[in-house]
């Protein structure tokens, strides 16, 4: 069964005074036949807990630096009425106690911890964000990866890989600003695309009548090919139904030794969209192999473009400045020189903005 989790947080002008704080809510806890339990804190303030017959848990600190804190954890299905009677309780009795010492008062919603439908997700820049998820999909480990399908009332269906949000069924921002839809002329052009294995950017891309797309995506290989098929056609549609149309043909291959024959043989593309992997957010040394592979993917996608080509792929997070700009870096040593353009955009079920990059040759 899962847990509800309820916060209050008191920050003050100065310290609390311990022994009258505490005191003053020993009524509240002995009504609730709360039993106390002080724990040594070794000077740093006053701790204790409260534990009640029906599993009702609070945690009471004082800290020494000017904060008051109440934890509150009860079951899924305890009387929601009875605890917010409980908090509405502590509040008012703790605004009485602290009078004047308040600067500022926090009670946050309930966090649901351990439940069957998981609704907390982070944000790539470490924020962590409440989703309206009502139930799971689909959830399975595939040969490369986790795959989760969760569905959203205000999203649609998400597509979660490894913890991380890839894409939703209202993601169509994220697709048009990784390809320059509304900005480039697709007719008649070859375009290649690595990874996009949800099938959104195919889908777009085959609707500007280009003339030929060529997919490159490795996971068509397990499981991962019927999940997008079954669940995320709001992103796909139908084009995955089938790995090769009148304007386009999809590769279930490891993209890299793909594009190195493409060099060998001379072969060069209009546009190039590398929907593979965001840039990494650590600058860390167990990063180091990704952003090695992000610089073989650029090295070897520009020399398959045409002079007048352009390549497309994601950033990452606007807040992640550090691992944009070395990206950035990256784009500097390339084996031929390049210019390029960065577009921020809002993509509704991440909750933040994205960077997304355009590189073309000098």
């Amino acid at each position: 069964m899962a847990l509800r989790h309820y916060t209050l947080d008191f920050n003050l002008s100065a310290p609390a005074d311990c022994p009258s704080t505490v005191h003053g809510l020993q009524s509240i806890f002995q009504e609730q036949e709360m039993t106390e339990t002080v724990h040594d804190t070794e000077g740093h303030g006053y701790l204790a807990t409260f534990i009640g017959k029906n599993g009702r848990l609070v945690i009471l600190r004082v800290h020494s630096h000017g904060l008051v804190t109440v934890d509150l954890q009860c079951c899924e299905g305890d009387n929601i009425a009875q605890v917010d009677n409980l908090l509405n309780a502590l509040e008012k009795k703790l605004k009485s106690l602290l009078h004047g010492n308040i600067r500022r008062v926090k009670r946050l919603p309930a966090l649901t911890r351990g439940a069957a439908v998981d609704r907390y997700w982070p944000t790539a820049d470490g924020r962590l964000v409440e989703y309206d998820i009502d139930r799971v999909v689909y959830d399975e480990d595939s040969a490369y990866q986790n795959i989760k399908i969760l569905h959203s009332q205000q999203f649609g269906n998400i597509l979660i890989l490894n913890g991380d949000v890839n894409l939703a069924e209202s993601d169509l921002p994220y697709t048009q600003a990784i390809m320059g839809r509304g900005k480039e002329n697709y007719t008649g052009k070859e375009v290649l695309i690595l990874g996009g294995g949800d099938g959104g950017i195919l889908a777009e891309a085959v609707k500007l009548k280009p003339e030929m797309i060529t997919m490159v995506e490795i996971s068509f290989q397990d499981a991962a090919f019927h999940v997008f098929l079954t669940h995320m056609r709001k992103a796909c549609g139908s084009v995955l139904d089938k790995l090769k149309g009148d304007c386009y043909q999809v590769l279930v291959e490891d993209c890299v030794p793909v594009l190195k024959k493409y060099v060998e043989e001379g072969k060069t593309f209009d546009y190039v969209i590398n929907d593979l992997t965001a840039v990494p957010i650590s600058t860390a040394p167990e990063e180091d192999s990704t952003w090695e592979f992000l610089q073989l993917i650029l090295d070897l996608s520009i020399k398959v473009l045409r002079p007048t080509g352009k390549y497309f792929t994601q950033g990452n997070c606007a807040n992640l400045t550090e691992a944009l700009a070395l990206y950035e870096e990256q784009l500097g040593r390339l084996s031929c020189p390049v210019n390029f353009s960065k577009e921020v955009v809002c993509v509704p079920s991440y909750m933040e903005l994205w960077v997304f990059y355009t590189v073309w040759k000098k």
